[in-house]
This record gives structure tokens, sequence and C-alpha cells, in this order.
């Protein structure tokens, strides 16, 4: 008979847990420097891979998205209301994040590691805000894609898609282009992705063994700052709405979505989970035609949870490597986790690749991802809990606003 292999997920924990197992038998033998000298190199190679692939990823996912939407003048009002809701969220949830993170890191749950080879990243400092706007703007494409400057390779990524689109009939070859190079970048980075368990092992016992069983206990601080940010960002966010916009009573809302939350909680994907989610917001008066469009809709662009996780992992280790974020420096955070989920929301892998993303945005060292991604299976499964229940809340808005504009015609 044939063996069957173990899941990623699985070979993660238990990568994880042979990391930890490892780390701390170094720590107390009070050799950590082997894990050093030997495991590090191994999960470095891990994240320059990590590094590689996040330009590409972000650049040809946010093309993508966009010519995708290319139809969204035949759906009229839904489609611009749609995406409209989802931004607005978005941006919600990513100030939730910051806010619940920042008083985790300000009553100092959050550590400062003592990193190893004397290393000393350098502070944040303030950037004028019309410095930081016109940084935004590339001046060359290239430069861009090398120094990984994500916001200019968002607004690359906008101003290419918008351009295709414009050609219409002239810009199939660069649709069929782009529609290509993704389907071979979303093959290299399952490639890599699946080497996501020798990074795990090898950056949790180097973090172990340097750091000690401390850093363990951070680790279950920051989930649980996550988790309090979906909680409070479902009750606040999707809830009110549903009650203010639909009608829909907050407990009446949280009961009938239930199914498809905990599916989604249970299986962490949006995809699968599109059905019962559609089963879910008719049940709750959702029209079949608005629902069917913006359950799918949704599941590709809604990232509430993963722009709430960005933020938290992102004060996280920058407090980790001994940064302090300035105000503008969060604010740049939040518009690129916002313009960000509308193209990467899809892909397998795209909370990580996100979060790479966001911490170059801030000149984080990326090699600290490792330290987090050993858990990231429990991020995942609440924020893609949170996902769906956005795309429920938004059916029943949209239904509403759809109903009274017909109402207002008649």
């Amino acid at each position: 008979m044939e063996k069957k292999k173990l899941s990623l997920p699985v070979q993660i924990v238990i990568a994880l847990i042979l990391g930890i197992v490892v780390g701390l038998a170094f720590y107390f033998m009070g050799k950590p420097e082997i894990t050093t000298n030997y495991l590090k190199p191994f999960g470095t190679i891990f994240v320059n891979l990590l590094k590689f692939i996040v330009v590409p990823v972000v650049l040809l996912s946010m093309i993508d998205g966009i010519i995708s939407m290319g139809d969204m003048k035949k759906v009229g009002s839904v489609g611009w209301k749609t995406v409209a809701y989802f931004l607005v969220t978005t941006a919600v949830a990513c100030v939730i994040g910051l806010v619940f993170a920042n008083i985790f890191n300000n009553v100092g749950l959050f550590p400062t590691l003592q990193l190893v080879d004397g290393q000393v990243w350098e502070k944040a400092t303030s950037a004028n805000f019309m410095d930081t706007l016109i940084g935004i703007f590339p001046s060359n494409l290239w430069e861009s894609f090398r120094t990984s400057n994500m916001l200019q390779v968002i607004v690359i990524a906008i101003l290419l898609g918008g351009g295709i689109l414009a050609a219409g009939e002239k810009g199939k070859l660069a649709q069929d282009m782009v529609t290509s190079l993704y389907a071979v970048i979303e093959r290299v980075m399952a490639f890599i992705i699946s080497l996501s368990p020798i990074g795990v092992f090898t950056m949790m016992a180097w973090v172990v063994a340097t750091q000690g069983p401390e850093i363990l206990g951070s680790l279950g601080i920051v989930l649980g700052c996550a988790y309090l940010g979906y909680i409070v960002h479902a009750v606040l966010c999707y809830s009110v709405s549903a009650k203010a916009f639909a009608g829909v009573n907050p407990i009446t809302f949280f009961k009938k979505a239930s199914p498809a939350m905990i599916f989604a909680f249970t299986s962490t994907s949006s995809a699968a989970t599109i059905p019962l989610s559609m089963e879910c917001s008719e049940e709750l008066g959702a029209e079949n035609d608005v629902s069917s469009f913006v359950i799918p809709l949704g599941a590709t662009i809604n990232m509430d949870g993963t722009a709430i996780y960005q933020c938290v992992a992102t004060i996280f280790l920058a407090t980790c490597c001994g940064m302090t974020l300035t105000v503008g420096q969060m604010v740049t955070i939040v518009v690129t986790a916002t313009l960000a989920s509308i193209g990467t929301a899809g892909t397998p892998g795209a909370g990580m690749i996100m979060l790479a993303m966001v911490l170059q945005a801030m000149n984080i060292p990326v090699d600290m991802i490792m330290i987090i991604y050993g858990v990231d299976r429990l991020f995942d499964m609440g924020r893609t809990c949170l996902n769906i229940t956005g795309d429920i809340s938004c059916a029943l808005c949209v239904t509403k606003w759809e109903s009274k504009k017909a109402a207002e015609v008649k």
C-alpha cells in the first residue's frame, strides 16, 4: 500500500516541536552557538527564497486580480459597493490590529530579543508625510523591484493592470502573459512554501537556543493579541454593520453564520467555505444573485483577518528587533496591507508572503518572520474564520443597499 504523506501543516507542527526540543537542549547545554553556526544558515536560505518570491507574487497577483475585475462594469453598483465595503473594513481591521499590538507592547508584553553576533537593527525614524507620499510613486521600475519597495510595487501593479484593461483587445497578449507568468510563480511559491518545515525547524531551534524558553510565552501572548483583535473586529465591524445596514440582530447574525465560521476555522480555506458561506448568507436574508457575486469575490480580496495578523506580527517582530515604529510608519502599514489585500488573498501561503512584504516595507529584517511562522497555522484558523464572516456581512449589507436603490427607482 502507498504510504500516506503528511500534510504540510502537520509537517510544520512536527518541525516546530522538534525545533523547540532541539533549541531547549542546546540552551540548557550552554551551546547555543551550535544552532547559530550549523542550523540557522539553512533557515536563512529559506528566508532568502521568501524575499526572492515576494516582489513577483505581489506584482503579478495584483495585476491578475485587477484584470479579473474587468467585468466589474457589468455588475455595476454591486461591484463597487462590495469592493468599497472590503477596503473600508480592511483598513479598520489594520487600525484595530495596531491599537491592540501597541497596547500589548506598551505594557511590556512583547519582548526585545538579545540578538546574537552583536547585531543591532536601526531604530525607526520619523519621516515627513510629503516625503513619504512622494516615495510611494516610482521613478524607476527596476529600482523599485531591486529594493523591494512594496508600496511602489503595488502602484506599478495598479498602473500596469489598469493599462492592460484600458488597452482592450490590444492588451490581450499582455493579459495572457501575466496570467501565464502568475501561474508559474504560483508553482515556484508552492515549492518554496513546501520547504517551510526546514525553515521552521532550523530557525525555531536557533531562537529557542539563544533566547531560552521565555520566547515560547511571548508567542502565546502575540497569539492572544491577534485573537483579541479578531473577536473585536467581528463584533464591532461585522455584526454592527449587519445590524445598522441590514437590520439583522448581532446574536442572530453569529448564530446563523456559525456553520460557515466553524468550517472556515477548521479548514483554514476561504475558497472551500464558499458554498456554506452562500447558504448562511441567504438564510440571513441575502439575495442569491448578490451572495453569488459577493462571497466568491470576498474569498479572493477580503483579508481582514490577515490585516490584523500582519499589524500585530509587525509590531511584535519590530519590538523583538528593538525597533520603535513611528505613527507615519504605522499608517504605511495600514495602506500597504489594505492595498495588498486585493491582490494576494487567494494565494496559498498568502499570510506569510504578505507579512514578509510588510516587514520589507518597514525595513524590519525578514529573517525575524521565522520566529512567528511556526505557529502560523493557529493564526490562520482565526483569520480565515474572520474573513468569511466579513463576506457574509458584506452580502447582507449590499443586498439591503440594492433593495433600497430598487425601491427608490420604483
